[in-house]
Formats: structure tokens, C-alpha cells, sequence
């Protein structure tokens, strides 16, 4: 138990990673000898979502569109999961998640070693079709923000949330005072970050959507602003206009993945 969650602790040749039953939650992933991959906040609050790692957006990313009580980004982040398996073998580890609720059933499925790969599996059993929303909201480590690029985007188009405007990117994004874009484009991007002279190779392509997210000088709840410099969110999404249709007995599939560059 740390903070009032029950953790999961890993400990590979190959890797070391962290898992919370509350959300089926990667919160940590470092392949031995170097720096770790993802943030996690030092504090968490007594309740609720636990900001960092990789939290699940399920079955509805954001606001929920017609109940404003209802949490933000869903129930599946502040639900406990069913670990169904974890296996060691020479290459790292393999370990399934499981949530099921009223007719959903959404299984996590996790890959470590010296890359990082998720795979998000939604089988809706209910007779009326749905429409689902969701992401593997990342935010991955870094060594300073402000000295970030973030490759792969040019040319896709999106939609700032900030600026409450359609936009498309041109060149390498940077982040300046806070950053918030859904981008209608999935695939390989590039995190280079110059203060750790790091590049890691991020894996959208399974996801409708790249989200963009950094808060910026923006006040986070018990977050503190040095704390805040040390992530980017880069998420694998699909969200908004690109949600999915599901038909009954259908799944819904999202995918992550991570590795050097």
C-alpha cells in the first residue's frame, strides 16, 4: 500500500514497473541503466484519480457530454481492476487487466521490457449500439519542458482546446505556456528532450487521435510548479468526432507504445 492504493511492484533484469490496482494504472516503467519514462506526482490525493503514469480515459474522454456531475474522463481510472495474469520471460513482462461494468468489458493488456507497449480491448455486450471515447492519457518524463520538441505532427490537423480553435501544426511543436491539442492523426511521433539528451519513439498509430497536454504556469491541484517542468502528456486517443461506433458484441481497440529513439 502507498497512499491509500494497493500497488503492484515489478522487478525484471530487463525493467522495473509499478502498477495500481485503482485504474489498472502504469505509474512507473525505468528499463534498467537508464532514467525513468514516466511522471508521477509526489502527492496524491486521498481520493479519487491519481495524476501520472498512464492513466485509462474510459468509456468517455473529457467532460462527459450530457451528465456534468458524472467524472471527468470516466469511471475506469478510479475503478479496481481484476489482475487476470502476469507472466516473466526473458525478454520482460506480460500482465492483463481487467474491468467489467453493467455491459462493457475492458481489458488491459501490458508489454515491458526494454520498450513499453499497451493495448486497450473494449467488448461492449449490450444490444443497443454506443459510442465510445477513450485514451491512455501518458505523461511521460522529461528533463525540462521548456526544452522539448516533439516531432511527427507536421502538417495534422486538430483542434486547440485552449485557444477554443481548429489548428494545424506546422514543424516541430514546442511547448510554451501550456499546450492542450487534439491532433486527427495517429502514428510515430519523436520526443526529443535536450536536457536529457533523450529521444524516445512514441506509438500513437492504434488511436484516431495524438493529444498534446501541459498545463503550462496553470495551477494543478497539490502539483507543484517545479514538478510540473518535468512532463509532457502525449497520449493515444480517439475522442470527439473520432469516437468509435460500436455495434453489440463489437471491441473497441487503442494502443501505446514507447522506445528508444
Amino acid at each position: 500500500m502507498h497512499q491509500g492504493r494497493e500497488l503492484l511492484l515489478i522487478e525484471h533484469p530487463r525493467c522495473q514497473a509499478v502498477f495500481s490496482r485503482q485504474g489498472a494504472q502504469l505509474l512507473h516503467f525505468q528499463p534498467t541503466g537508464e532514467r525513468p519514462w514516466l511522471w508521477c506526482a509526489s502527492r496524491w490525493q486521498p481520493h479519487g484519480a491519481i495524476r501520472g503514469g498512464v492513466p485509462i480515459c474510459w468509456p468517455w474522454f473529457g467532460r462527459h457530454p450530457s451528465e456534468p456531475g458524472w467524472p471527468s474522463h470516466g469511471w475506469a481510472r478510479l475503478s479496481d481492476w481484476q489482475l487476470l495474469g502476469c507472466e516473466s520471460h526473458e525478454r520482460g513482462v506480460r500482465l492483463r487487466w481487467r474491468l467489467e461494468l453493467c455491459d462493457w468489458q475492458v481489458t488491459l493488456e501490458a508489454e515491458l521490457g526494454d520498450e513499453l507497449s499497451l493495448r486497450l480491448v473494449t467488448l461492449h455486450g449490450d444490444s443497443e449500439p454506443c459510442r465510445l471515447s477513450h485514451a491512455l492519457h501518458a505523461y511521460w518524463r522529461v528533463g525540462d519542458v521548456a526544452q522539448l520538441a516533439l516531432l511527427g505532427l507536421d502538417g495534422a490537423s486538430g483542434h486547440d482546446l485552449l485557444a477554443r480553435a481548429d489548428c494545424r501544426q506546422q514543424g516541430e511543436l514546442r511547448i510554451g505556456d501550456g499546450c492542450h491539442r487534439v491532433y486527427r492523426r495517429g502514428g510515430e511521433l519523436q520526443l526529443r528532450d535536450l536536457a536529457w539528451q533523450r529521444r524516445l519513439l512514441l506509438d500513437t498509430s492504434g488511436a484516431a487521435n495524438s493529444v498534446v497536454w501541459h498545463p503550462g504556469s496553470r495551477p494543478l491541484t497539490d502539483v507543484g510548479w517545479n514538478e510540473t517542468l518535468g512532463f509532457l502528456c502525449v497520449e493515444a486517443a480517439s475522442c470527439g468526432p473520432d469516437s468509435l461506433s460500436l455495434q453489440a458484441g463489437e471491441e473497441g481497440v487503442l494502443s501505446l507504445g514507447a522506445r528508444r529513439g
